[in-house]
């Protein structure tokens, strides 16, 4: 037996008594995935110990992608595709409206919009799907099963567009999603929130390029978002900028700005644990303090706090209404965000959950929970399997409740007439997910009378959809004359339809005889490297238990290994690695007798025997 042999963490023995659910945190910049094991939600990492996965793809003329670190480190030869979720479920002009049009080489297609590279086009969709695969694929390879379902994260200001898109991607990356869950409600879930009666929460999220506030209403175990805010072009990156700024003004340095910006992210994040911070430039090092830093960045955190204060506001509560400020993204760390925060709400803020892996870990155990493997919780255990709405002008559908919302649920929406003098409407409920009434499932139709006869468009009509826990669904349909806020309904632009996923899953399985070569290549390549540092690790440490003749066997078998790791074949490899644990055999063994026999000097084999 090759004491090499070591299995993953989170590997279990008995696969059968629970399903394999994942959390995922789909991120803009960076991605993470979260799963439950021994009872315990936690993030998962790579080979090399990371949790987070750049939200990145590369892409050559071949049309080989890469995901990650691996799409970071390429070179000219592919083009890199960053913050894809930015674009996600947007139309071309609401890419060109935001002012991402020069970020984003986009080609106006006849469905959606794609993203031009030198390996052809990708829509959002692909991009996303390629992040989401790759971090299924890591668990997988943790616990040595099959994931059979996954609740996957989204901005609480993502519309029903948007979420589609990001299910459309979940289903060519091959997970099913067993729930979209608000950003906001996964930080909340992290920190146990859930488990009071009642409360609001503001989750203050912080991260590299956006910031985002959302206050939630929490009544029996069910959040629901109240309010969003954010501005998605304030920062971490801003302070790194500022810092920067300051060093130039500092020292008429020579050094790169690329440089110049590492350097100050790296003081940045030291200066969240310590009062002061060196940086050392090309002529001198100058001293950066926790008073200089905050004067820098006082202007963006100011404005985040006004922000916070509208949100609550837009939420119709008062500052002294919140019970729990939750802090999420990686720039929350930065003491004077902490401090501007606790000062703001008289309420210490909650920051013990590592804040660029809460809401990962959130989605965890969401996901624990709508797997049935807790059976004690009962949060966000039932849901609406397809989306309910009413028919409106031109057969279209109006969705009141889209699918996968969690149930007990009550949602209301106001409607208009469409004629001079109507006095009465007729109510059409249908279920699906298509756009034409035609193609979507029948429920129930009724009339709505005793409507005063006013002007078309001056009528307010109050629908509302009550589903209780056993499914049960009421429609009621209520004329309001005064105090009513006019509603306009957006039929989105976006339409992926089935058989555009279906043109995308084929394309993922013609692609399916390389994807696997390269993921075989580089899984044998890993242990490759695990199975090295061990046996270097090994003879670093007792390598005088052997004779040189004794170890050239395993120095030659190290050779042919690192030879066949320069190589494209998977099996080459994965024989490399046979053939140095084989000959490293004897020298564990040797090792463990040694170390026994010094746990053993000077006692009796009777004192270890109880």
């Amino acid at each position: 037996m090759s004491l090499l042999n070591i299995s993953e963490p989170g590997q279990t023995t008995k696969p059968h008594e629970s399903k394999l659910v994942i959390g995922i945190d789909l991120g803009t910049t960076n991605s993470l995935v979260a799963a439950t094991r021994s009872g315990m939600t936690e993030t998962l990492d790579d080979a090399y110990g990371r949790a987070m996965l750049p939200s990145v793809v590369a892409i050559n003329q071949a049309g080989k992608r890469l995901v990650g670190y691996e799409a970071l480190a390429t070179d000219a030869q592919f083009d890199k595709i960053h913050s894809a979720k930015r674009i996600i479920g947007y139309s071309c002009a609401e890419i060109a409206a935001e002012g991402l049009a020069q970020t984003f080489p986009i080609v106006d297609t006849a469905t959606i919009p794609a993203i031009k590279t030198i390996g052809g086009e990708l829509t959002p969709i692909d991009v996303s799907a390629e992040i989401l695969s790759a971090l299924k694929a890591r668990a997988e390879a943790a616990f040595a099963r099959t994931v059979e379902g996954a609740v996957i994260t989204v901005p609480a200001y993502f519309d029903e567009t948007r979420r589609k898109a990001t299910k459309d991607a979940a289903t060519l990356a091959g997970l099913n999603v067993l729930r979209l869950i608000n950003e906001p409600t996964a930080a909340a879930l992290a920190y146990g929130l859930d488990k009071s009666a009642r409360g609001n929460v503001l989750v203050y999220d912080l991260g590299g390029g956006t910031f985002d506030v959302s206050v939630l209403s929490l009544t029996e175990g069910i959040f629901e978002v109240k309010a969003t805010l954010g501005d998605i072009l304030l920062g971490g990156d801003d302070f790194d900028r500022a810092i920067v700024d300051w060093l130039i003004q500092t020292d008429t340095t020579t050094l790169p700005y690329s440089v110049l910006k590492a350097k100050a992210k790296a003081a940045k994040e030291k200066l969240a644990e310590t009062n002061q911070v060196d940086i050392t430039l090309a002529q001198q090092t100058v001293t950066l303090t926790r008073q200089q830093f905050d004067a820098l960045i006082e202007p963006w955190i100011q404005q985040t706090l006004q922000q916070t204060q509208q949100a609550i506001r837009d939420a119709g509560l008062t500052i002294e209404a919140i019970d729990h400020v939750v802090c999420v993204g990686g720039s929350t760390r930065i003491k004077l965000v902490q401090e501007k925060l606790k000062a703001l709400f008289d309420l210490d803020v909650l920051t013990d959950v590592d804040p660029d892996k809460v809401v990962a870990i959130g989605a965890g155990i969401a996901a624990e929970n709508l797997s049935g493997n807790r059976k004690n919780d009962s949060l966000l255990l039932d849901v609406t399997p397809l989306s309910l709405g009413i028919e409106t002008a031109g057969e279209l559908v109006e969705v009141i409740v889209p699918r996968n919302t969690p149930i007990p649920i009550t949602r209301a929406q106001d409607f208009t007439t469409y004629k001079n003098g109507q006095t009465a409407m007729r109510i059409h409920v249908v279920q699906g997910e298509r756009d034409q009434v035609s193609e979507c499932r029948s429920l129930a139709n009724f009339q709505l009378t005793g409507i005063p006869p006013m002007a078309a468009g001056a009528a307010r009509i109050r629908i509302t959809f009550s589903m209780d826990a056993d499914g049960l669904l009421t429609v009621s349909a209520t004329e309001q004359t005064t105090g009513a806020e006019s509603v306009i309904n957006v039929t989105p632009s976006y339409g992926l339809t089935d058989d555009a996923i279906t043109d995308m899953l084929l394309a993922s399985m013609n692609h399916a005889e390389s994807d696997s070569h390269f993921r075989r290549l580089n899984e044998q390549k890993v242990e490759a490297e695990r199975v090295l540092e061990a046996i270097r690790e090994a003879l670093k440490s007792d390598g005088d238990l052997l004779s040189p003749i004794e170890a050239e066997p395993i120095v030659l078998s190290i050779d042919a290994l690192e030879k066949a790791m320069t190589g494209q074949d998977a099996s080459a490899i994965k024989h490399a690695i046979n053939a140095v644990e084989k000959a490293a055999d004897s020298f564990i063994e040797r090792r463990m007798n040694h170390a026994i026999s010094k746990v053993m000097k000077g006692h009796d084999v009777d004192e270890f025997s109880s």
